[in-house]
């Protein structure tokens, strides 16, 4: 499938990026690494006039240390260039792993960070040819007026599909924004609508900088497990992201867990938090954590695995991120076992 014509700006600087971007309003859509854009301009799930491609903007890559102790990676920053940071995989070994878990290397050589916080959310109703979803009469995201997974609502159950912003999420990380009104900093948290039309809340104009890691989670023990039908280069059917921070006696001092792949957004699973804190390893709690894991997460017919089967998954990669950090027992990762 050929992409449609289309007319690219090659902005300098994020400011002539954002008047750009102000100018041709709706018409207008952001070209980072193209990884998840340009295969859903190949089947015409978008049809911008305008595409500004940030590539050019320098200051969006690479890390460094913030002025307040935080490590700030520029949004333009590949996923191979993450991983190839010591700092991400010395003192952020969630978010490392779960980056790892990305597609291919091909892809991961061209996928930035801020496009895959930004990734479109995903369904086997939503992500098929133009003559697919024309035959089936579209659906309530695209082209149509029902909800295939939910026939009998009125809200998109297309589910957010990403790696990294589970473990960012479980590293409380921030998020820079600039747009016409600024810059403006917030959790990244904040980002998600848990909507699978309306899924992020970035205004008209505005682009993702930069994303923020807390200084106070560097070295939090952490790992990622995700469900894909090819573990080569498949998105997650359900991931689990785990950090950890634990003292010298074992006794979790503060713990984070984030799903991702089961609902129209990344949540984070607070009873974790609840559960654990203050407490010694014990299969018990960790078994309550993994339960409310799946209260939490709601996997419906949005993809080629059953909702049942995601949803043991789900369990099971929360206990097993669980055993892994807290218990010193390790898994392989990606056995659909």
């Amino acid at each position: 499938m050929s992409l449609p014509a289309l007319h690219v700006v090659r902005p300098k600087t994020v400011d002539e990026a954002v008047r750009v971007l102000a100018q041709h309003g709706p018409q207008a859509m952001i070209l980072a690494g193209g990884t998840d854009l340009l295969p859903n301009l190949q089947m015409r799930l978008y049809a911008p006039q305008v595409l500004v491609a940030l590539k050019e903007i320098s200051g969006l890559r690479g890390a460094r240390a913030a002025k307040d102790g935080a490590l700030r990676i520029g949004a333009l920053t590949t996923l191979s260039e993450l991983l190839a940071e010591p700092v991400v995989r010395q003192k952020y070994a969630v978010l490392a792993k779960a980056a790892a878990t990305v597609a291919g290397p091909l892809q991961r050589n061209m996928a930035t960070l801020g496009g895959n916080l930004c990734l479109e959310t995903r369904c086997r109703w939503y992500n098929q040819s133009h003559f697919w979803r024309q035959s089936l009469g579209g659906c309530l995201k695209k082209d149509g007026t029902v909800c295939h997974v939910a026939p009998g609502g009125k809200r998109c159950w297309a589910v957010w599909s990403g790696d990294t912003a589970p473990a960012l999420l479980a590293l409380d990380a921030e998020i820079e924004i600039a747009g016409p009104a600024g810059e403006r900093r917030i959790p990244l948290e904040s980002l998600y609508r848990n909507d699978g039309m309306n899924r992020i809340a970035l205004q008209a104009g505005e682009i993702l900088t930069a994303v923020l890691l807390p200084a106070a989670k560097a070295g939090w023990r952490g790992v990622y497990n995700k469900l894909r039908l090819r573990n080569s280069i498949d998105y997650p059917l359900a991931g689990v992201a785990v950090a950890m921070d634990v003292d010298g006696g074992g006794v979790c001092r503060d713990v984070r867990v984030a799903i991702s792949a089961v609902n129209p957004a990344p949540l984070l699973v607070h009873q974790a938090g609840e559960t654990l804190i203050g407490k010694k390893y014990s299969r018990e709690l960790i078994e309550r954590v993994a339960h409310a894991a799946i209260q939490r997460g709601k996997p419906l017919t949005t993809s080629g695995s059953t909702p049942v089967y995601r949803r043991e998954m789900l369990e099971l990669y929360t206990r097993r991120g669980l055993e892994e950090v807290w218990g010193g027992r390790t898994h392989s990762a990606d056995r659909n076992d």
